[in-house]
């Protein structure tokens, strides 16, 4: 479950406030949610033998999506099931492969584990630390990261735990969830503006500035898990 404080962990808060939920529930994989009644006194949730697996959970056979790239500069891997992304790593990696550059900074890095030859750019090999600053710059920025599961378990924590009489211990949790947001966003955006330095400045990022960047967001990830405990 999740308020306005972990919408706005999990980028669910837009520019128009009309457009933003006061609360989201995330649903077992089996059920299937939808517009009922205020007070739900018609159906809200039903179990469906034909259809389940409903779209707005987090569960890993609700998020795991597939990608697929073909065409000169794509690495004739195969199926690569290392490489964690999700839908904002697309542009990225078009825009490396075009050879173009967008006016605005991008919410997610290109996929250049499944480039090849010309088209992967130099700074992003894995002998610099391009690779190791991408893979936790995702962890901690996307939705279903681990950074971002671990803070709507913490979430669900505070929102079950308010009562009638006492929510200090729900705003001891929101508070916190607060801070670790506001730590997340100037981490995250460190890592993206020297991840598209490196995708489209040829800029490396060196080794001691990825581990340094790298211990941040594993700190962040075990703050994240302790609050959710």
């Amino acid at each position: 479950m999740a308020d306005t404080v972990e919408m706005q962990t999990l980028h669910m808060i837009t520019a128009d406030p009309r457009r933003t939920p006061t609360f989201t529930l995330f649903a077992d994989p089996n059920y299937f949610l939808f517009h009922g009644a205020p007070d739900c006194t018609s159906p809200c949730v039903t179990e469906l033998p034909g259809f389940a697996w409903n779209h707005g959970d987090v569960q890993p056979e609700i998020v795991t999506t597939w990608l697929g790239m073909v065409g000169p500069g794509i690495d004739q891997i195969g199926v690569d099931s290392t490489t964690w992304s999700d839908h904002t790593d697309i542009r990225p990696t078009l825009m490396v492969l075009l050879g173009l550059k967008d006016d605005y900074g991008h919410d997610g890095r290109a996929l250049t584990e499944d480039l090849s030859g010309w088209a992967r750019p130099a700074a992003t090999k894995k002998s610099n630390g391009y690779i190791t600053v991408a893979q936790m710059y995702k962890q901690i920025n996307a939705a279903v990261g681990k950074f971002g599961l671990a803070t709507l378990q913490a979430s669900t924590r505070a929102i079950e735990s308010g009562s009638a009489s006492d929510d200090s211990t729900y705003t001891s949790l929101e508070n916190q969830l607060a801070a670790l947001t506001h730590d997340r966003d100037t981490l995250a955006h460190q890592m993206i503006a020297l991840l598209e330095g490196a995708e489209f400045d040829g800029n490396a990022i060196d080794q001691r500035t990825a581990q340094a960047l790298v211990a941040q967001g594993q700190a962040l990830i075990a703050r994240a898990n302790a609050l959710a405990q």
